[in-house]
């Protein structure tokens, strides 16, 4: 299994609404891709690292579901979503378990 995690900072005029519309769009991933064992998102609740506003998690059963995620169009609908609501940065990592 591979988990990926993603931390994304957004803009200080991205608003509240569209933070909780990128976690509902993401989690909706799951409805549309193979692959997929877990999917979580939500706000970051922690004091540390309080720029990166959303968390999004994805645990594929597979190095190829993985690849296939990447380049799904649903995938790249949220991804351009989050760059149009404001998205400054991010941090993605991925790990085998």
């Amino acid at each position: 299994m591979i988990q990926r995690i993603v931390l994304v900072k957004f803009s200080e005029e991205t608003t509240a609404d569209q933070l909780l519309e990128v976690i509902e769009r993401f989690k909706a991933l799951k409805d549309h891709l193979t692959g997929i064992a877990e999917l979580h998102a939500g706000l970051n609740i922690s004091e540390r690292n309080k720029e990166y506003q959303v968390v999004l998690m994805v645990r594929f059963e597979d190095r190829a579901a993985l690849d296939a995620y990447v380049t799904d169009p649903n995938h790249q609908a949220v991804a351009n979503y989050i760059k149009e609501v404001g998205r400054v940065d991010s941090i993605g990592v991925d790990i085998e378990i």
